[in-house]
């Protein structure tokens, strides 16, 4: 069983969870779920059965699961799970927590913040990011 990826996404005011975890050799499903307040809005499970028997199916089965997590993620924001068909045209939520921990053991506290540099004065000359880019980015790196 590989370690799974949880994800705490801010949202239009809401907080949600997307968590995506292996279910192992022996029932090979990868499986992610939406929660908001415990609840569960949505779920993907995909099956690697036809890996179990590839020497680098650890490595395949890794990618799958960052790409069904971040496919979760992508899916909240344009907000196919919450109503919102708008998506993030309104609202652009804060940075989402990424952390990848094994499944018995809780989320590892989020790294202190590094200081933001000051705003140029004028707007059109701030760069921004989509959210997208951001997620990806951070997902990329591994968390760092």
């Amino acid at each position: 069983m590989l370690v799974g990826y949880n994800t705490n996404v801010p949202y239009k005011g809401k907080l949600y969870h997307v968590q995506t975890e292996d279910n192992g050799r022996k029932n090979p499903l990868v499986v992610t779920l939406l929660y908001i307040k415990g609840t569960i809005l949505a779920s993907k499970k995909t099956s690697y059965a036809h890996l179990v028997e590839d020497p680098d199916w650890k490595e395949k089965v890794r990618e799958l699961m960052k790409e069904q997590h971040k496919a979760m993620m992508k899916e909240l924001i344009r907000g196919a799970h919450t109503g919102d068909a708008a998506g993030i045209a309104e609202e652009v939520p804060a940075e989402p927590q990424v952390t990848a921990v094994p499944q018995a053991a809780a989320p590892a506290p989020a790294a202190p913040e590094e200081p933001q540099p000051e705003a140029a004065p004028d707007a059109k000359q701030q760069i921004s990011k989509s959210l997208d880019d951001v997620l990806l980015d951070y997902i990329i790196r591994g968390g760092k």
